[in-house]
């Protein structure tokens, strides 16, 4: 038992390396998603948001005002610029692990958000929990995205994170 003890006690030292690859496997699986969406809301600026933007974020609401975006409102494009700007930069931050617990934790934000409108505004099935399909679109897959961001959440960006490079540069260092 003893050397089961010693095993497991070198395994869980190993935070470090769960961070950065929590970041490495974010990059490799949900950084080109984000990104692609995100550039699909980008009309003739970033201050400007396309057409399919307001359709991907407030479907219901662009048919009611007969597909007028003006008739939507300043706040509408406000949280339409907003998620634009989020889906592109926090994925950033993350990738390259700065500010990597506040980005990861907008992030867990931002997918709470994009499923509620992808089963309320866009009436995707939703899927369930303990129901022995993987592949749920929302329950499951955004299930698997959300532990992966809380790990960046209570672990940070690891030691190759620009969050560790200005630490090391910011804070006094014991003598």
């Amino acid at each position: 038992m003893l050397i089961w003890a010693r095993m497991t006690a070198a395994l869980e030292r190993q935070d470090d390396l769960l961070a950065t690859l929590a970041r490495l496997v974010f990059a490799a699986v949900l950084l080109g998603y984000f990104w692609a969406s995100g550039l699909t809301k980008i009309g003739d600026g970033l201050f400007s948001p396309s057409a399919g933007a307001y359709a991907q974020i407030f479907p219901r609401q662009l048919e009611a005002a007969g597909y007028d975006f003006g008739r939507l409102g300043g706040f509408a494009t406000l949280v339409v610029l907003a998620g634009t700007w989020a889906e592109l930069l926090l994925p950033l931050l993350i990738v390259l692990g700065l500010a990597t617990r506040l980005a990861a934790l907008g992030m867990i934000g931002f997918i709470m958000v994009q499923s509620l409108t992808d089963i309320y505004g866009h009436g995707a099935a939703a899927g369930a929990w303990f129901d022995r399909a993987s592949d749920g679109l929302i329950a499951d897959q955004r299930a698997l995205w959300f532990m992966l961001l809380l790990v960046l959440v209570l672990k940070g960006g690891g030691p190759l994170s620009f969050d560790q490079l200005l630490g090391r540069l910011w804070l006094p260092r014991a003598e």
